[in-house]
C-alpha cells in the first residue's frame, strides 16, 4: 500500500477499490488454505482441492474469458482500481499459476503419501502388481474400450472439436510409411469413474492411465510413441455481440421465445473460444505450440499442470468406511417448532406458522422437514387452493418438483417461475419447466432482460370461508441437495402484509404488472438500491447526531461502486461497519481517511456460506433484513431480487445471535487488510478454538435434546458454546 493511503482518499480514485478478479482469486486462496490445513481430515482436504479446481474452471469460463474478450476488442477500459486489461490478465495468470503450485504441492507432497499410509493410495498404473494390472485390463476391455472413439488428424481429417472441461489424450503414433508422426485424440469418457478402484479396495488408478497402458487393445500393431493428457476450458459466453442481438430478437415476445434464446446461447457457449489449455508438462514444447495453434490460442493461455488435470474430479473420489478421514457426519435437526408436524396431517404446518413466524437456518435446520414439508403439505392439503414458487436452481431428481406436479394433479392452481437463464443450470431448468407444463403446472420464464433471483414460495388456503396466505422467503435455492451443504436463511410466515407483498411480486413476475406500493418488501431493480442508500445514510446521520449507529452485514460478494462509496461516507461519519463477505469484496477496509471504521472478514468452512443478513442499529431501534441479493451491481440493477425486514422480536434476537457467532469465530474467519490481503484468525495461547459452523452444529444438536418445542434454536447461548479444534 502506498504512503498516500494513509491520507484522505478521493472516493472516485482507483486507490479506493480492490481488484474484483484478484479478490475472487483471493477467495480461492482461502479454499486452498483449507486443503493445506493438516488439522482437517484427509479426505476433506482432498475435497477442498477438488473445489479449488471447480472454482478455477468457473473463473476461466466467466472472468478470464471476459477479460480476453475485452482485450480482443482493443478496449481501453481500466478496472475499478485502475489496472489496464492486459495488466489485470497478467496479474490473474500469475496468481493462478502460484495457486496451481500450492495445490500441486499438497496433492503430491501430502495427499497421496497420506492416502497410501491409510491403505487408499492413488497409484500410477506402472506401480500396480501384475494381478492388479490384469484386473484393470479386463475392466478396460469390457467397460471402457467400447466407448472410446479415436479421432485422427491428417490431410483428410481436420483437427476435431474439443469440448470444454473434458479430459483428453493426445496420442502420437508413428507413420506406417516412415513419414510424419500421426496425431490421434481420444476423449476420456466422463461416464466412467475417473478413479478406477483396485481389487480388494486397495486404492485407485486414474482412468486416463488405464487407457494409455492398454492402448494396444485398440491399436494392436502400432504402439504409441507418446501419450499426453490435456484439457480445454472454453468461455461461458458465445460471440461478443450475440447477447445484444438476442435482446432485440422479436422472438422473445412470442411463447417459447426465451427457451429458443437460451438454447441458442447454450450452443454458442459450447463452441465458445478456448481460454485455457491445461496440459501435461512433459509434452514437448513443439507439440504444445502445435496444439495451441489448432485451438487458436496464445502461449499465455497454456497452463502446464504438474498434478492431475481436471482437479474438480477429486470431488468424485468417494471413500466410505473410513469415517476418521471425513468430518463427523452432520445430521440436520428438525426445527423445534416443526417436530410434531407429520405428512399425514398436512394442515398442521400451517397451524404452526399461524402461531408466529419461524426462522430457518440451513443446513443446521433440516430442509426436508421444513421447506419441503411446507410444499408437500400444501400439495396434499385439501384446503390449499394455489401454490406459487420460484425455481432458480434445483436438484436433478427434485422432490419439490414432484410435489408441485402432484398438487397440479390434485386440481390446485400451481404457478412456477423457472429462471432458465441461471448460469450453468439452463438445460436442467428447461427440462424441469417442460416437465411441469406437461403435468398441468402454469410455468413462467422470468422477466425479459432481467434474471429472476428471488427465492419465494406462496401457498393460498381456504380457511373458514376466508382466504389466507402463507409464504416462505429465503436466501437460498429450492434445492434439497445443496440445502445440506449451503448455509442459508428462510422465514415461514403468514403475516398478511408480507404475504400480500409476495403475491404482488409474483403477479409482477408472471403478469408483468406494476409492483405497486409494497408494504414491507424491498425489490430490485425497483426500490432496493434507493432503500439501501437511505438506510446507510440514516446511520451516518445517527453518527453525526451522537446516537447509536452501526451496520452489520453478511453476504457472498460486495462489488457495487455506489454502495461502497456510501459505506465509505458512513465510515467517515463515524459509523462502525462490520462486513462478513464470503467471496469477492472490492471495498478497501481500514484505510485512515477513507474506511477506518470498516472491518471486512470472510468465513470459509465445510459449508458454503450463502445467507444475506443486514442489521442497521438505527439510533437504538435496530432494523433487520434477510435478502436474496448481494451488494453487486448486477444484483441491484440487472436482477429481480428481494429483501424483507424481520419484525418479530424473537427472530431479531436469533439474527443477533447468528451475527455474534460469526464475529466470535477465531479460527475459520479471515480478516481483510487495507491491501486486500486476508489473514486467518488464530486462537491466542490457551484459548479454545471457536469455528462458527461448528458452533452452529453444536447448538442445533443441543436443541434436539431440549423438550421445549415452541422456540427457535437458542442462538443467544452461542458464545457459551465453545467450538471444536477443527477450523471447519
Amino acid at each position: 500500500m502506498s504512503d498516500r493511503m494513509s491520507y484522505q482518499v478521493d472516493l472516485e480514485s482507483p486507490e479506493a477499490f480492490l481488484n474484483r478478479e484478484l479478490s475472487w482469486l483471493n477467495f480461492v486462496g482461502r479454499v486452498i488454505a483449507l486443503a493445506e490445513d493438516p488439522s482437517l481430515p484427509l479426505m476433506e482436504r482432498v475435497k477442498f482441492a477438488g473445489i479449488t479446481g471447480m472454482l478455477h474452471d468457473e473463473f476461466f469460463m466467466k472472468r478470464m474469458s471476459g477479460i480476453k474478450r475485452e482485450i480482443r476488442k482493443m478496449s481501453h477500459r481500466p478496472s475499478s482500481e485502475g489496472l489496464r486489461l492486459q495488466e489485470e490478465f497478467e496479474a490473474c495468470r500469475k496468481e493462478i499459476l502460484e495457486q496451481m503450485r500450492r495445490i500441486g504441492r499438497a496433492i503430491e507432497g501430502e495427499f497421496r503419501p497420506h492416502m497410501a499410509k491409510e491403505g487408499l493410495p492413488i497409484l500410477n498404473y506402472s506401480e500396480l502388481n501384475p494381478r492388479q494390472q490384469e484386473s484393470l485390463r479386463e475392466y478396460f476391455r469390457q467397460s471402457v474400450l467400447p466407448i472410446l472413439t479415436p479421432l485422427a488428424v491428417d490431410s483428410e481429417h481436420p483437427f476435431p472439436f474439443i469440448s470444454s472441461l473434458g479430459l483428453n489424450l493426445a496420442v502420437v503414433l508413428p507413420d506406417d510409411h516412415g513419414g510424419r508422426d500421426r496425431f490421434i485424440r481420444i476423449k476420456v469418457p466422463d461416464n466412467r469413474p475417473r478413479w478406477v478402484p483396485l481389487p480388494g479396495d486397495a486404492g485407485f488408478t486414474p482412468l486416463e492411465q488405464v487407457i494409455t497402458a492398454n492402448f494396444d487393445l485398440m491399436y494392436p500393431s502400432t504402439p504409441p510413441l507418446a501419450v499426453y493428457s490435456f484439457r480445454v476450458t472454453r468461455g461461458a459466453e458465445g460471440e461478443p455481440d450475440r447477447t445484444a442481438e438476442l435482446a432485440e430478437d422479436e422472438s422473445l415476445e412470442k411463447p417459447g421465445g426465451i427457451i429458443d434464446q437460451v438454447s441458442r446461447e447454450l450452443k454458442a457457449r459450447r463452441f465458445a473460444g478456448v481460454v485455457r489449455l491445461e496440459l501435461d508438462p512433459s509434452m514437448p514444447r513443439k507439440f504444445q505450440e502445435w496444439l495451441a495453434k489448432q485451438l487458436r490460442i496464445g502461449d499465455e493461455d497454456l497452463y502446464p499442470t504438474g498434478h492431475f488435470l481436471g482437479l474438480r474430479d477429486l470431488m468424485q473420489l468417494k471413500v466410505t468406511d473410513w469415517e476418521e478421514l471425513h468430518f463427523p457426519p452432520h445430521d440436520p435437526v428438525t426445527h423445534p417448532r416443526l417436530r410434531r408436524i407429520r405428512v399425514e396431517n398436512p394442515h398442521a404446518i400451517f397451524e404452526e406458522i399461524a402461531r408466529g413466524d419461524i426462522l430457518l437456518h440451513h443446513p443446521y435446520h433440516n430442509f426436508d422437514t421444513s421447506v419441503l414439508r411446507f410444499l408437500e403439505s400444501a400439495a396434499a392439503d385439501p384446503a390449499v387452493l394455489a401454490i406459487k414458487l420460484t425455481i432458480y436452481r434445483t436438484s436433478s431428481d427434485s422432490p419439490i418438483v414432484k410435489a408441485l406436479a402432484e398438487a397440479a394433479r390434485r386440481g390446485k392452481q400451481v404457478v412456477v417461475l423457472v429462471e432458465v437463464t441461471a448460469r450453468f443450470d439452463e438445460a436442467p431448468n428447461i427440462a424441469w419447466a417442460q416437465h411441469l407444463e406437461n403435468e398441468g403446472v402454469h410455468v413462467a420464464y422470468g422477466v425479459e432482460r432481467l434474471k429472476t433471483h428471488v427465492k419465494l414460495g406462496l401457498v393460498v388456503r381456504d380457511e373458514d370461508d376466508r382466504i389466507r396466505r402463507y409464504a416462505h422467503i429465503g436466501t437460498g435455492n429450492y434445492h434439497t441437495l445443496t440445502a445440506r451443504i449451503y448455509e442459508d436463511l428462510g422465514v415461514l410466515t403468514c403475516d398478511p402484509e408480507m404475504c400480500e407483498d409476495v403475491a404482488t411480486v409474483f403477479n409482477a413476475l408472471t403478469g408483468t404488472t406494476p409492483y405497486g406500493n409494497l408494504r414491507k418488501m424491498v425489490v430490485a431493480p425497483v426500490t432496493m438500491r434507493k432503500r439501501l442508500t437511505e438506510l446507510i445514510r440514516r446511520e451516518a446521520e445517527h453518527a453525526r447526531a451522537g446516537r447509536p449507529c452501526g451496520i452489520d452485514a453478511k453476504m457472498n460478494q460486495l462489488q457495487d461502486p455506489e454502495v461502497i462509496r456510501e459505506l465509505y461516507l458512513a465510515s467517515q461519519a463515524g459509523v462502525p461497519i462490520r462486513l462478513n463477505v464470503r467471496g469477492i469484496c472490492v471495498l478497501r477496509p481500514g484505510v485512515p481517511g477513507l474506511s477506518q471504521n470498516i472491518h471486512v472478514f470472510s468465513v470459509v468452512g465445510r459449508f458454503l456460506e450463502h445467507s444475506r443478513i443486514t442489521r442497521f442499529l438505527n439510533g437504538g431501534d435496530p432494523e433487520y433484513f434477510i435478502a436474496s441479493a448481494d451488494w453487486m451491481r448486477r444484483n441491484l440493477s440487472n436482477r429481480v431480487e428481494i429483501a424483507v425486514p424481520i419484525s418479530d422480536e424473537t427472530l431479531k434476537h436469533h439474527l443477533d445471535g447468528i451475527l455474534e457467532v460469526y464475529d466470535d469465530d477465531n479460527c475459520s474467519a479471515w480478516d481483510c487488510g487495507p491491501d486486500g490481503v486476508y489473514v486467518r484468525r488464530t486462537p491466542r495461547e490457551g484459548e479454545t478454538w471457536r469455528a462458527a459452523q461448528d458452533t452452529f452444529i453444536q447448538l442445533a444438536q443441543e436443541s434436539r435434546k431440549r423438550k421445549v418445542i415452541h422456540t427457535n434454536l437458542p442462538w443467544a447461548r452461542a458464545q457459551s458454546i465453545q467450538g471444536s479444534r477443527s477450523p471447519s
